[in-house]
């Protein structure tokens, strides 16, 4: 229930960011009779996702066990490379996301008759990038953890994130966006690193991936599954007693390749601004 919460509640606090970051510059810019373009490209996006997450579970529904199993092998590397992908995305797009979408809503205006239509569409696409991000992630922890608890994890997370964009946006509430972006980000590796393992432990049981399978360790006596802090262990980060050569070098594998990508002292990718508009925007 806790992962699914946490990451509904950054995904959604993302989404919340930066619909709220449009609406704002619109009643700043006396635009806010077009308000109700916001609203359609939120719900539009959100029957995207919500469309697309019913059809993957009732499809895997139908599959016989081997090819279940490679379904939840599938949307586990998706769902990694997507949190892997979120986490960079926000480290480098997070101190410009306001100046970014803003120049984009006058860009939307900039099309005369047909502002209407882009700003839906702008809106869309940056919510549905979200809702679909949620949706791969959501289905791969349900695949894997089988947890009753998950769906009101997932639901408490949105409404949470909801109630804070508001507060945000009403300026009622101050937040550290930067520290809980972060913060978060640091679990979601470690999440994102599980789903990698399990994945790789689903294409074995599938019958796709054969190497590796010696026991690397054995913690079954000391930590085994069934004990509160093993139950919460897995259920957060995919721990396993008796994990298998392949899977260990999978998680430490992602692990290491992500530190790497986000260590401070590598530049993230499209940082790089030229000393003319550096200077601009400082003054």
């Amino acid at each position: 229930m806790l992962i699914p919460f946490l990451i509904m509640l950054r995904e959604g606090l993302e989404a919340a960011l930066m619909v709220g970051i449009i609406a704002g510059y619109l009643h700043r810019t006396s635009r806010a009779a077009w308000l109700p373009a916001v609203w359609i490209g939120v719900f539009l996006a959100a029957a995207l996702a919500l469309f697309v997450g019913a059809g993957l579970q009732f499809a895997s529904a139908e599959f016989p066990q081997r090819q279940q199993e490679l379904f939840e092998a599938g949307v586990g590397f998706i769902a990694a490379g997507v949190l892997s992908w979120m986490v960079l995305w926000m480290r480098r797009a997070a101190r410009r996301m306001g100046q970014d979408l803003t120049a984009a809503v006058e860009q939307a205006f900039s099309s005369r008759r047909r502002h209407t239509y882009a700003l839906i569409g702008m809106v869309f696409l940056a919510v549905a990038r979200e809702g679909l991000e949620s949706i791969f992630f959501l289905l791969a922890v349900f695949q894997q953890s089988g947890s009753a608890h998950a769906p009101l994890g997932a639901l408490l997370g949105l409404c949470v994130a909801v109630g804070i964009g508001l507060a945000l946006y009403r300026g009622s509430l101050r937040l550290p966006l930067h520290r809980f972006f972060r913060a978060t980000g640091v679990f979601i590796l470690l999440v994102a690193a599980g789903l990698m393992a399990g994945s790789v432990r689903a294409l074995h049981e599938a019958g796709l991936w054969n190497h590796a399978q010696q026991v690397a360790f054995d913690l079954s006596g000391t930590l085994p599954l069934d004990s509160a802090l093993g139950s919460l262990l897995a259920g957060l980060f995919g721990y396993q007693p008796a994990p298998t050569w392949s899977e260990v070098t999978a998680y430490l594998g992602y692990l290491a390749l992500m530190l790497w990508l986000l260590h401070p002292g590598r530049q993230a990718p499209g940082t790089t601004r030229p000393a003319s508009q550096a200077q601009a925007v400082r003054s």
